[in-house]
């Protein structure tokens, strides 16, 4: 019996697990595209799929978020389905021996950097920053790291550390100590 999510969309081999879910490989019925479907039982005790998937709306449009194409609720299971991706770093970094150049360095950091930087301007935070959890694109995305799993990911909520050295005119200068957050009087 073919297994089907979305009415849409073929349920096929798995692929891997992420923090809330499997992956499985999946066929788009109509067009043959590939996809990657992330299924959670609706059981679990604290069920995350429904909320990853609000992540990944809100930063849809960046470079580096995989397009998210249906998300609903399947028999037992929440679904999420998103575009295919490939290896991940933690892969490819294996696949090199463990061992990367420094050009393929700068160029993997470069990417990582502005995912990150593109997910704080959403303010949100990630929380899982890990090899595993960037993928290269496929095809002619082939060179594009993608940043996926938001299983963990939370609001930001940040807080802005204000701190005025007010000159003093009269008596002794205090000492100053340099800290990783300016110069502070003490």
């Amino acid at each position: 019996m073919e297994l089907r999510v979305g009415n849409k969309y073929r349920l096929g081999r798995k692929i891997g697990s992420g923090s809330f879910g499997d992956i499985y490989l999946g066929t788009n019925i109509t067009t043959g595209e590939e996809v990657a479907i992330k299924l959670e039982c609706i059981k679990t005790k604290h069920p995350q799929l429904h909320i990853e998937s609000k992540f990944y709306k809100m930063m849809q449009g960046g470079v580096g978020i995989p397009l998210i194409k249906w998300c609903g609720s399947e028999g037992d299971y929440n679904v999420m389905v998103m575009e295919l991706l490939g290896p991940s770093l933690e892969d490819l970094f294996n696949f090199c021996n463990r061992k990367f150049t420094l050009k393929t360095v700068l160029l993997l950091s470069d990417q990582l950097v502005s995912r990150v930087e593109y997910i704080h301007s959403k303010n949100f935070i990630h929380r899982d920053i890990k090899p595993d959890n960037f993928l290269m694109g496929l095809g002619k995305k082939g060179n594009l790291v993608y940043i996926i799993d938001f299983g963990w990911g939370r609001k930001a909520i940040w807080c802005t550390l204000l701190i005025l050295a007010w000159p003093r005119s009269t008596g002794t200068p205090a000492p100053t100590t340099t800290s990783p957050i300016g110069r502070i009087r003490t």
